[in-house]
């Protein structure tokens, strides 16, 4: 294979491993946020990657600073990863 189509396989799997990725997001709408205990409370939709249906519950957050984009009422687009049998949320974006 030549360098050519070695990079191009590359970035092939470099773009379809980031699409996969933007579908790990789920769908949510952000109750409470509550800064001191690092806690967002989010009514959400099935979380694919941990098998669970939609419902509302609370979340740590892995970064305190994600405390920071939002607030309640927003609708969002989060990952929740389980990581020492705690369910985090490691990324959140606002949906426009």
């Amino acid at each position: 294979m030549n360098k050519l189509s070695t990079a191009l396989l590359m970035m092939m799997g470099l773009t379809i491993g980031g699409a996969l990725a933007a579908t790990d997001l789920t769908d949510g709408e952000i109750r409470k946020v509550d800064k001191d205990a690092g806690k967002l409370t989010i009514k959400h939709g099935a979380i694919k990657n941990l098998d669970m249906p939609g419902m509302t519950m609370v979340f740590e957050v892995k970064d305190k600073s994600l405390l920071d984009k939002a607030k309640a009422g927003d609708k969002v687009r989060f990952r929740a990863e389980s990581e020492n049998g705690k369910l985090l949320v490691t990324d959140i974006q606002k949906v426009k």
